[in-house]
């Protein structure tokens, strides 16, 4: 089969692979119909994610149809139309039986070198790293997908691909930073990144009930995408971001404020991000973490920090003096998807969201190389790229 694979920091290749078989009697086969580049992937794609290999298969937002199912799947059928998690979870250990599919105890084969880096070991991934368990991904023609029985869902009913797509990540993983501020009636919510993922972030809020969304980024056409769902747009390299925000919130700071940057942040202050970029180039650290350290010290005293933008290990220049003297809840995680798939694709079939509204760009499986460069580089407004094998 075709697949897109990482070749090295800035090379991925659409080259011929092996088919996926069953390995495992939880184990199933998809053909994938959809799939999509993620900013996570970004991440590896700019090398600072470590434990690659070259060759490895990349994609961890697919969507197809089920071919083959080993003996002891018993709730999906070849033929089925589903949508795949991100995080592989096996459904039956402590972290899965609470909820937090993320951090699944069985499913990470490379457990070990994940502690190493990280204390203990978060859940396997589709199309990352070695040390979240080494899974080749969906940006392919088929993939192999373990525990069938406990991620996918089902879709059965006439909903297009790029509805119910981003049920693998983004959607929820919006979603999920909302929620985890905790909004109440009147609350105004801050959001670092206008990408996908700050998309849905603000769609969430506001679906539930924030009084005020503003929306913090550099590019124009993400900032407008974020206009159009109601959101407050700051433009960080023409506007003083705390300034704003104080004059917004009569001097308090927003309720609650949502990194969906990550590890890349880019600064406004040249110092700064020369700064970051060296230690980062040098190894000195592996994250930037400029859109973080604006959220902890701006969101008002008392107030909730949701990270969700994608950190890979050590930071500096963290301000826990904010976090600790000023009594902020700092929140975070990968997002436990299998939570959210059933209320998000209810919401999806009763019109409240179409997520298909983050898309600007489709092209062939074939074409994924350039894919990647233009969702890097920010070409042509590229905001969403979706693949199809």
């Amino acid at each position: 089969m075709k697949a897109n694979c990482w070749m090295g920091r800035g090379d991925v290749e659409v080259r011929d692979v092996p088919d996926p078989r069953i390995l495992n009697g939880h184990d199933a086969v998809v053909r994938v119909t959809s799939t999509a580049i993620c900013g996570s992937d970004l991440h590896l794609y700019d090398g600072f994610v470590p434990t690659m290999k070259k060759g490895d298969i990349l994609g961890h937002e697919f969507m197809g149809e089920v071919v083959e199912v080993g003996p002891d799947v018993r709730n999906l059928h070849v033929g089925d139309r589903v949508v795949v998690p991100f995080p592989i979870a096996c459904g039956r250990c402590a972290a899965c039986e609470l909820g937090l599919y993320s951090v699944c105890e069985n499913t990470n084969p490379n457990a070990g070198l994940a502690e190493k880096f990280l204390g203990h070991s978060p859940a396997g991934i589709f199309g990352y790293s070695h040390m979240l368990g080494g899974y080749p991904g969906g940006q392919a023609e088929y993939a192999r997908v373990p525990f069938a029985d406990v991620g996918p869902i089902k879709i059965e009913d006439g909903l297009a691909d790029e509805q119910v797509l981003f049920l693998s990540d983004i959607l929820p993983t919006g979603w999920m930073g909302a929620e985890m501020c905790e909004i109440k009636p009147g609350d105004v919510i801050a959001v670092w990144g206008a990408g996908p993922v700050g998309q849905f972030a603000v769609a969430g809020a506001y679906l539930m009930g924030a009084d005020q969304v503003v929306c913090i980024d550099r590019f124009a056409y993400r900032l407008r995408i974020a206009e159009r769902a109601g959101a407050t747009a700051l433009d960080y390299e023409e506007v003083d971001v705390r300034e704003a925000l104080l004059d917004l919130t009569a001097g308090r700071g927003p309720d609650a404020c949502i990194d969906a940057v990550g590890m890349e942040a880019h600064y406004a202050n040249p110092a700064l991000y020369a700064y970051d970029r060296t230690k980062q180039a040098t190894r000195l650290e592996t994250d930037r973490p400029y859109a973080l350290r604006e959220a902890i010290m701006n969101c008002r005293n008392g107030g909730i920090v949701a990270v969700i933008g994608v950190y890979a290990g050590f930071l500096d220049k963290f301000p826990m003096g904010a976090v600790m003297n000023r009594s902020l809840t700092l929140k975070a995680g990968q997002c436990h998807v299998q939570r959210h798939l059933k209320p998000l694709l209810a919401k999806i079939r009763e019109g409240d969201i179409d997520p298909s509204f983050v898309i600007t760009h489709r092209l062939p499986l074939d074409e994924a190389p350039r894919g990647y460069q233009m969702f890097r580089d920010k070409q042509d407004e590229c905001n969403k790229v979706v693949l199809t094998p």
